[in-house]
Protein backbone atom coordinates (compact mmCIF):
# COMPACT_ATOMS: atom_id res chain seq x y z
CA UNK A 1 0.00 0.00 0.00
CA UNK A 2 3.01 2.44 1.28
CA UNK A 3 4.77 1.30 -2.59
CA UNK A 4 1.73 2.22 -4.32
CA UNK A 5 0.73 5.65 -2.97
CA UNK A 6 4.50 7.05 -2.98
CA UNK A 7 4.45 5.97 -7.12
CA UNK A 8 0.79 7.63 -7.12
CA UNK A 9 2.13 10.81 -5.69
CA UNK A 10 5.53 10.35 -7.53
CA UNK A 11 3.52 10.30 -10.74
CA UNK A 12 1.42 13.48 -9.78
CA UNK A 13 4.02 15.70 -8.96
CA UNK A 14 6.17 15.04 -11.95
CA UNK A 15 3.58 16.69 -14.59
CA UNK A 16 2.78 19.40 -12.22
CA UNK A 17 6.34 20.59 -11.83
CA UNK A 18 7.36 20.04 -15.88
CA UNK A 19 4.35 22.08 -15.95
CA UNK A 20 5.31 25.11 -13.99
CA UNK A 21 8.91 25.19 -15.21
CA UNK A 22 7.48 25.82 -18.55
CA UNK A 23 5.10 28.11 -17.82
CA UNK A 24 6.60 30.33 -16.08
CA UNK A 25 10.38 30.32 -17.73
CA UNK A 26 10.44 34.09 -18.12
CA UNK A 27 10.20 35.49 -14.86
CA UNK A 28 9.21 39.07 -13.43
CA UNK A 29 10.79 40.31 -10.65
CA UNK A 30 12.72 42.88 -9.55
CA UNK A 31 15.11 43.18 -12.13
CA UNK A 32 12.08 43.97 -14.13
CA UNK A 33 9.34 46.76 -14.13
CA UNK A 34 6.01 46.92 -14.68
CA UNK A 35 5.09 49.30 -17.88
CA UNK A 36 1.52 48.09 -18.78
CA UNK A 37 -1.00 46.74 -16.56
CA UNK A 38 -4.82 46.42 -17.51
CA UNK A 39 -7.75 44.13 -16.70
CA UNK A 40 -9.84 42.82 -19.72
CA UNK A 41 -13.09 41.96 -20.37
CA UNK A 42 -13.55 37.68 -19.32
CA UNK A 43 -11.43 37.99 -16.88
CA UNK A 44 -8.08 38.71 -17.89
CA UNK A 45 -5.39 40.26 -16.00
CA UNK A 46 -2.79 41.32 -18.42
CA UNK A 47 1.23 43.10 -17.19
CA UNK A 48 3.42 43.73 -19.48
CA UNK A 49 7.33 44.16 -17.69
CA UNK A 50 10.43 45.14 -19.30
CA UNK A 51 13.91 43.69 -17.91
CA UNK A 52 16.03 46.66 -16.49
CA UNK A 53 19.04 45.01 -18.01
CA UNK A 54 18.83 43.62 -21.35
CA UNK A 55 15.09 45.44 -22.04
CA UNK A 56 13.50 42.35 -22.65
CA UNK A 57 9.38 43.06 -22.66
CA UNK A 58 7.94 39.94 -20.41
CA UNK A 59 4.11 39.11 -20.90
CA UNK A 60 1.99 37.91 -17.42
CA UNK A 61 -1.37 37.00 -17.87
CA UNK A 62 -4.18 35.21 -15.30
CA UNK A 63 -7.47 34.74 -16.49
CA UNK A 64 -10.64 31.77 -15.28
CA UNK A 65 -8.45 29.56 -17.85
CA UNK A 66 -5.05 29.44 -16.43
CA UNK A 67 -1.86 32.27 -15.94
CA UNK A 68 0.35 32.47 -19.41
CA UNK A 69 4.12 33.41 -18.93
CA UNK A 70 6.11 35.01 -22.08
CA UNK A 71 9.16 36.46 -22.75
CA UNK A 72 10.72 37.89 -25.87
CA UNK A 73 7.92 40.28 -26.78
CA UNK A 74 8.51 43.38 -29.17
CA UNK A 75 6.97 46.73 -29.08
CA UNK A 76 6.22 49.13 -31.38
CA UNK A 77 3.96 52.18 -31.95
CA UNK A 78 0.89 51.80 -34.19
CA UNK A 79 -1.94 54.33 -35.37
CA UNK A 80 -0.41 56.38 -32.19
CA UNK A 81 -0.82 54.04 -29.91
CA UNK A 82 1.83 51.15 -28.66
CA UNK A 83 1.29 48.04 -29.05
CA UNK A 84 3.04 44.87 -27.60
CA UNK A 85 3.16 41.28 -29.50
CA UNK A 86 4.20 38.01 -27.71
CA UNK A 87 4.76 34.70 -29.68
CA UNK A 88 3.94 31.41 -28.55
CA UNK A 89 4.26 28.38 -31.38
CA UNK A 90 1.24 29.39 -33.52
CA UNK A 91 -0.27 31.76 -31.06
CA UNK A 92 0.48 35.71 -31.03
CA UNK A 93 -0.81 37.90 -28.41
CA UNK A 94 -1.07 41.70 -29.15
CA UNK A 95 -1.83 44.36 -26.23
CA UNK A 96 -3.02 47.82 -27.86
CA UNK A 97 -2.12 50.27 -25.03
CA UNK A 98 -4.98 52.70 -25.59
CA UNK A 99 -7.08 53.72 -28.28
CA UNK A 100 -7.14 56.64 -30.21
CA UNK A 101 -10.27 57.75 -28.87
CA UNK A 102 -9.30 56.65 -25.19
CA UNK A 103 -5.45 56.44 -23.78
CA UNK A 104 -7.24 54.79 -20.79
CA UNK A 105 -8.84 51.53 -22.43
CA UNK A 106 -7.02 49.50 -24.54
CA UNK A 107 -7.79 45.82 -26.42
CA UNK A 108 -6.11 42.58 -26.04
CA UNK A 109 -6.05 40.42 -29.35
CA UNK A 110 -5.12 36.60 -29.45
CA UNK A 111 -4.31 35.15 -32.86
CA UNK A 112 -3.93 31.35 -34.27
CA UNK A 113 -1.95 31.26 -37.29
CA UNK A 114 -2.90 34.66 -38.45
CA UNK A 115 -6.42 33.75 -37.66
CA UNK A 116 -7.80 36.33 -34.83
CA UNK A 117 -9.76 34.04 -31.91
CA UNK A 118 -10.37 36.24 -29.75
CA UNK A 119 -10.50 40.42 -28.97
CA UNK A 120 -11.30 41.72 -25.62
CA UNK A 121 -11.35 45.06 -24.54
CA UNK A 122 -9.85 46.51 -21.59
CA UNK A 123 -9.01 49.08 -18.87
CA UNK A 124 -5.45 50.31 -17.66
CA UNK A 125 -4.96 50.01 -13.87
Amino acid sequence: MKTLLKRSALLLALPISVLVNFSLRASADSTAGIILSTKCQGGNNINIWQNYNSGELLYRATSPNGNLSLGKGTSQATEGVRVYKFRNRNYEYSVWDGTLDSPQSGTLEVYKNNRILMRQTCRKN
